[in-house]
């Protein structure tokens, strides 16, 4: 492909691209934690879930979707097994019998308990590699990436 002037664009450098340098640090973190928490029967999906059950204080499925960042069709698959797991229950809503409220059963809040040290230590290490000044401004950079991302993108 050329421009206008009749020059062709340099060749696109995958190693010199943020989306290259965003995905590697994402994979490295995701996999530590993935490691760790693999020992205690979880994946970074249903231990998502299980934060915004049990730190957040949210029981409606549509509400736990939003918050992990997945559609309401992996929500729900996840629950499932979550619920078959032992770590949630879901009962009918006390206005709306259709929908349906999670809570956490003993077993989830062991998991939670278990895997908060693992969680902690894995984003410790992580910012350790930075100064707090490094920390925050590369927090405010990825929140300035994620709030200008359009609505048809940040649904992936």
């Amino acid at each position: 492909m050329s421009d206008t002037q009749g020059t062709t664009p340099p060749p696109y450098r995958l190693h010199s691209s943020l989306g290259y340098h965003l995905s590697l640090a994402a994979r490295l973190q995701e996999r530590r934690l993935e490691d760790r928490l693999r020992q205690i029967g979880l994946n970074r999906t249903t231990w998502c879930i299980l934060l915004a059950i049990a730190n957040e204080g949210l029981s409606q499925p549509s509400d736990i979707a939003v918050f992990v960042g997945i559609d309401r069709t992996a929500t729900s698959r996840a629950l499932r097994g979550m619920e078959t797991d032992g770590l949630v229950a879901r009962s009918s809503g006390e206005e709306d019998r259709r929908t349906r409220r999670i809570t956490l059963t003993e077993k989830g809040r062991r998991a939670v308990a278990q895997g908060t040290p693992h969680a902690r230590e894995n984003g410790e290490l992580m910012a350790a590699l930075l100064s707090p000044a490094e920390h925050a401004e590369l927090i405010r950079l990825l929140d300035v990436i994620i709030e200008g991302t359009p609505a048809d993108l940040s649904a992936l």
